[in-house]
């Protein structure tokens, strides 16, 4: 069935497409410029024109005014130049001017070139400067030679220096040692004579040797003058030795070489002596502490090797 309400809605939208198709025609015959003036006479703004005419160009700098001449504007023609006609008249004879005269300019007279070296007095030359180089050098080494020299002397001199003043403080020590030794030992002496003065009271008895007790002989029965002899030597042994710390008690069989007169030669603990080192070496000094041993009185008996046994 056909539609009656479609046909007058396409009747209108093909009018209306005709009337834009006109209207499109319109504008784009009738210039631009007319529509600016029709868009300023009925007052629209300038931003609700659609069509709007471009702008002329406008370069910046001053007006210049000029003169089209003929249909383009090209420039005059370049002015042609009219060859002269020859002049036929013979020019007036020319007098020459005199020459002045010309004054000789004197040529100045070049030295002699110089005399060609002698190939022996270059050779000489070379020879002296390098043998005034080698000098040089040699004098430098020797400069540097001396410097070394000099600064070890310097060296060795302070070294010397130091090493006296390292001996000097060693010897400081040595002698307070010494001191403090020979203090000790006088003290120990001093301590020995007290107790030999205590014995030395009287006690109604006959003179005998010193002894730290009461003795005879070798505290056995043997009253003979040899027994005595070896006990005042031992008594004079005791009296002068110092004893050292931590030493036993057993007997030690000493050997003495002396001369006539009690004068000591030589003292020798025997092997079989139980004392250690210091003990012995202190028994020893003791008996040449001793000297002179007992001699008046006993020169009957004296012996030059004379054997005894040491009892602490």
């Amino acid at each position: 069935m056909e539609n009656r309400n479609g046909t007058p809605r396409a009747v209108v939208l093909a009018a209306l497409l005709h009337l834009g198709i006109v209207a499109f025609l319109a504008i784009a015959v009738i210039p631009c410029t007319d529509y600016e003036k029709w868009a300023d006479a009925i007052g629209l703004p300038a931003e609700w024109n659609p069509m709007k005419c471009p702008a002329p160009i406008q370069l910046p700098g001053q007006i210049i005014e000029a003169s089209i001449i003929g249909p383009t504007g090209s420039p005059p023609p370049k002015a042609t130049k009219v060859k002269p006609t020859p002049d036929t008249t013979p020019p007036p004879p020319v007098t020459p001017a005199p020459t002045p005269p010309q004054e000789k300019v004197p040529v100045p007279t070049l030295p002699p070139p110089p005399k060609q070296p002698d190939v022996k007095d270059q050779q000489k030359i070379v020879d002296d400067a390098l043998q005034k180089a080698d000098d040089e050098k040699k004098l430098q080494e020797e400069k540097q030679r001396q410097r070394q020299a000099e600064l070890d002397a310097q060296q060795e001199e302070k070294k010397k220096e130091q090493q006296k003043k390292i001996d000097d403080i060693f010897k400081q020590l040595d002698a307070a040692k010494a001191q403090t030794q020979k203090a000790d030992t006088s003290k120990k002496q001093k301590e020995q004579q007290l107790k030999d003065l205590a014995n030395a009271k009287d006690d109604g008895l006959p003179d005998l040797p010193p002894a730290a007790q009461r003795q005879t002989g070798q505290n056995g029965k043997d009253d003979s003058k040899q027994a005595a002899y070896i006990a005042a030597i031992q008594n004079a042994v005791t009296q002068n030795w110092l004893r050292p710390e931590n030493i036993g008690t057993g007997a030690c069989i000493v050997h003495v070489v002396q001369i006539p007169g009690g004068q000591v030669l030589s003292a020798k603990v025997d092997s079989s002596c139980p004392f250690d080192g210091p003990g012995r070496a202190s028994l020893e000094n003791a008996v040449l502490r001793a000297q002179p041993l007992p001699y008046q009185g006993f020169e009957d008996v004296f012996k030059r090797d004379l054997t005894f046994t040491f009892r602490p």
